[in-house]
């Protein structure tokens, strides 16, 4: 078949909180009794994040320790948590021994495998500064998210991303999206691997990645590509679209390429977070 990155279109149109760490609170050994929701300074609030899942605690716990702020636990769970305490102890970061219960109100979830952790949020890098640190003369992917906004969602995103290597997840310069604790357990540890990117303006952005030996492929559920038969260049971003109404047409028409997964047509499509995982499975077959 004809090799689709040598075209490229017209561009389409278009275009950190307060990192002060809050006091820190010490208890003196576990505690057992009811834990509330505590409330924290406004200030707090915007630069914590309340993270939950043993794999995404351990995660964090191993990359970043610095930024745990205080550490929620069920009973049964000390004997996992033994090198986190003892970081707690030594360190003088409150810990507390809670009943199942405060953990769900806690987490706002039943889904938090016994442990509970306020931590400092890590803000998206700006683009000019991911690009120059990345390696030379190695392949990079790169994915681009358009509209994406389920956590669900982008906690698998951010796993596949994590097992495949990954270099980045580039966010447009209006997005909301950003790591939630939903998120951080369904990445399963994911969300310390891979750093988020704030674009600019969408067609800087793209003329940025460009300049720097990227193709951008748009990933479309009919009239793309086939992506097992395409060839895929070593520097890529994939750029995906939302759950429900897809990306934006103008800028799927300004990538480089456009891509689909073939299927058997049972169902309409893979869910962008399935079909992430497939895009990037074949990327990386493609650089062996």
């Amino acid at each position: 078949m004809s090799n689709p990155w040598n075209t490229r279109p017209p561009r389409p149109p278009g275009n950190p909180p307060d990192r002060r760490r809050p006091p820190r609170t010490h208890d003196d050994g576990p505690a057992r009794g009811a834990a509330t929701q505590e409330a924290r300074a406004p200030s707090a609030a915007r630069s914590e994040l309340r993270l939950y899942g043993l794999n995404a605690v351990h995660a964090v716990f191993a990359r970043r320790p610095e930024a745990i702020r205080k550490v929620y636990l069920a009973e049964s769970r000390i004997p996992a948590l033994k090198p986190l305490l003892a970081w707690c102890v030594k360190q003088r970061v409150g810990y507390r021994v809670v009943e199942e219960g405060d953990l769900d109100r806690l987490a706002a979830s039943t889904h938090h495998e016994g442990v509970v952790v306020d931590v400092l949020k890590v803000e998206p890098v700006p683009m000019g500064d991911w690009l120059r640190a990345l390696p030379e003369g190695k392949p990079v992917a790169a994915l681009w998210l358009d509209g994406v906004g389920n956590p669900h969602n982008f906690g698998a995103i951010l796993r596949s991303a994590a097992h495949f290597g990954v270099a980045g997840i580039l966010l447009p310069r209006d997005s909301t999206l950003a790591i939630s604790g939903a998120a951080a357990r369904v990445a399963e540890g994911g969300a310390e691997q891979v750093p988020l990117v704030r674009m600019g303006q969408t067609d800087n952005a793209a003329a940025q990645l460009r300049n720097a030996g990227f193709s951008l492929a748009a990933t479309v559920v009919r009239g793309g590509d086939d992506l097992f038969a395409a060839k895929l260049p070593q520097r890529l971003v994939y750029v995906m679209g939302a759950e429900g109404e897809g990306m934006d047409a103008r800028l799927a028409e300004a990538c480089d390429a456009r891509l689909s997964i073939p299927g058997t047509g049972a169902v309409e499509s893979l869910n962008v977070a399935a079909a992430t995982a497939v895009f990037l499975a074949q990327w990386k077959q493609r650089q062996r």
